[in-house]
């Protein structure tokens, strides 16, 4: 069983349950998924520039990324119906929990001048967005045979019924957000 998992069990799920007064084990907040996007643009229709972006993935995610399609053709944006735009990988259960772990522990803390999450990412459901700039921090990644430096963007589809249960969650699984200040 993955370490955050058990920790999430045993510890943050019986603290939670007494800080919120829920009556039931089921009303807690919990991650269900997490859902990696990396957007590549006009570069999905090179072959070799995608086998690379999807192996990064991979090795990040130890999952083969789903290639995402265009759904219509936008001149502007150059882009064609069809042809691919990125990739993306859900994960689910332990692998989620273990790359919780890597996330928070090792690649956030490599970021540079980082200074912590936007406590602003959540939507009206309680699930939470945000980005990631460069996804070499990642230790997976090999930085010598990177290509072009790309972006993630990273949400967690979070169970809950408000925004401040899921920051809770979030704050107990050691997530650094910035800190609020009060004028």
């Amino acid at each position: 069983m993955a370490r955050l998992k058990e920790l999430f069990k045993k510890e943050i799920k019986p603290s939670l349950m007494t800080q919120f007064g829920y009556k039931n084990l089921y009303m807690v907040p919990e991650i269900q998924k997490i859902i990696l996007n990396m957007g590549l643009g006009i570069d999905g229709n090179d072959s070799k520039i995608l086998k690379s972006s999807q192996e990064d993935l991979a090795a990040i995610t130890g999952q083969k990324p789903i290639i995402t399609k265009f759904k219509k053709s936008i001149s502007n944006f150059k882009t064609r119906k069809n042809t691919n735009a990125g990739l993306k990988v859900t994960l689910r259960k332990d692998k989620m929990y273990e790359f919780i772990d890597r996330l928070v522990n090792i690649a956030l803390p490599r970021i540079k001048d980082f200074r912590g999450l936007s406590p602003n990412g959540f939507d009206m459901f309680g699930n939470y967005t945000f980005g990631i700039k460069e996804h070499i921090i990642f230790p997976e990644v090999n930085f010598d045979k990177v290509e072009k430096i790309r972006g993630l963007d990273i949400t967690l589809v979070i169970k809950s019924s408000k925004k401040k249960d899921s920051f809770e969650l979030l704050k107990k699984f050691n997530f650094p957000f910035k800190e609020t200040r009060s004028n």
